[in-house]
C-alpha cells in the first residue's frame, strides 16, 4: 500500500476496501456500492489533480470507456470529482491481468489463444465502431479468468477518439504512446493512427501467447525500437525451439504485423476470423493431430 492510499475512505457512494493496485497517474481499489455491490474504483493520485493535462487524460479515459459496450469490455458505471478527488469507477471482473497467467503458464494451446482472440476481437471491433482506437493494446490490459476463459479488455487511458480535433490531441506530434513490445511501427511516429494499429497489437499478442516470445527481440528500447521501424519480425515457427505451427495459423499471424499497411490486416474482425479459423481447421478432439500440427 502507498503513503497515499485511501483504503477505508467512500467516494460518491463507493467504500474503498482494499487497494488493489497503483500506477504512475492513479491507484485501484475493490470497492462496495450499496446498489452496484463489488466495484473497481480508479482514483486519480492526488499530485495530479492540479494538472489540468492528467485530469483531462483521465476524464477522457472514463468518457470513452462509458461510450461502448461489449460484454467483453470493462463496464464504466460513473465519474467525476468527489471529496476532492477524481474517480472512475469499473465493474469488477474476475480473474488475473493476462499478462501474469500468460508468465505463469508459458506458451497457450492455440485453441486457448483463439478464444482469447476472438473476444477481444470483437470488443475492439466494438470499441472502432464507437470511433475508439485503444492503442495500448497489450496482456498488462487484459483480465482474464482462467476457470471461465472469459477476456476483458481493459484501461482506454490513451485511447483516441477518431472524430476529435487533432489540435487537441493529449499527447505531442513526434511522440508515441503505447508499450513498446505491442505498438505498431507507425505509432513510433506519434501520427495519428487508424484500427490497423490495434490489429498490429492483437497480432501481437497472439504471436506472444502462442509462444511465450515477442515479434522482435531487440535487447533495450533503442534497438527494439530500430527492429520496428526497419525489420522484420521472427516468423513464428522460429520463435521458440520445438514450437511449430500450420502454415495457415503462421499466415494470419505475420499478415497482422505486416510493417506495410497496405499488406496488413485490414480490420480486427478480419483479424480474429483468420486467426481462428486456422486455428479450429486443424483443431482435433483427441489431440493427436494437433499436436503434431503445433509441436505439443
Amino acid at each position: 500500500m502507498t503513503s497515499d492510499s485511501l483504503q477505508g475512505r467512500t467516494i460518491n457512494g463507493y467504500r474503498l476496501l482494499k487497494q488493489m493496485g497503483e500506477g504512475g497517474t492513479a491507484l485501484v481499489y475493490r470497492a462496495e456500492h450499496p446498489d452496484r455491490g463489488t466495484t473497481a474504483v480508479k482514483v486519480l493520485r492526488h499530485r495530479l489533480a492540479e494538472d489540468p493535462v492528467a485530469v483531462k487524460r483521465f476524464l477522457s479515459e472514463a468518457d470513452l470507456g462509458k461510450r461502448v459496450s461489449h460484454p467483453n469490455i470493462v463496464k464504466t458505471y460513473d465519474y467525476g470529482q468527489a471529496e476532492g478527488l477524481y474517480y472512475l469507477a469499473l465493474e469488477w471482473v474476475e480473474g488475473e491481468p493476462l499478462a501474469n497467467f500468460a508468465t505463469r503458464s508459458g506458451p497457450l494451446a492455440p485453441t486457448v489463444v483463439a478464444t482469447i482472440v476472438e473476444q477481444i476481437g470483437g470488443a475492439l471491433a466494438a470499441a472502432h465502431k464507437g470511433r475508439i482506437i485503444h492503442r495500448d493494446l497489450k496482456p498488462a490490459n487484459i483480465m482474464f479468468d482462467p476457470a471461465t476463459q472469459r477476456a476483458t479488455l481493459l484501461d482506454f487511458g490513451i485511447a483516441r477518439d477518431t472524430e476529435s480535433n487533432p489540435d487537441e490531441r493529449l499527447t505531442r506530434a513526434g511522440f508515441f504512446v503505447g508499450t513498446l513490445q505491442y505498438v505498431a511501427p507507425e505509432t513510433l511516429s506519434g501520427a495519428l493512427v487508424n484500427e490497423q494499429a490495434d490489429v498490429y497489437s492483437l497480432a501481437t499478442i497472439a504471436y506472444y501467447l502462442l509462444t511465450g516470445e515477442h515479434p522482435f527481440n531487440g535487447k533495450n528500447p533503442r534497438e527494439l525500437f530500430q527492429q520496428l521501424l526497419t525489420q522484420n519480425p521472427v516468423p513464428l515457427s522460429q520463435a521458440t525451439k520445438g514450437l511449430k505451427f500450420p502454415p495457415a495459423v503462421e499466415a494470419a499471424v505475420m499478415q497482422g504485423l505486416m510493417r506495410d499497411l497496405s499488406q496488413r490486416t485490414k480490420t480486427v474482425d478480419e483479424f480474429a476470423a483468420a486467426f481462428c479459423t486456422a486455428v479450429r481447421s486443424t483443431e482435433d478432439p483427441k489431440g493427436g493431430f494437433l499436436k503434431k500440427l503445433f509441436g505439443r
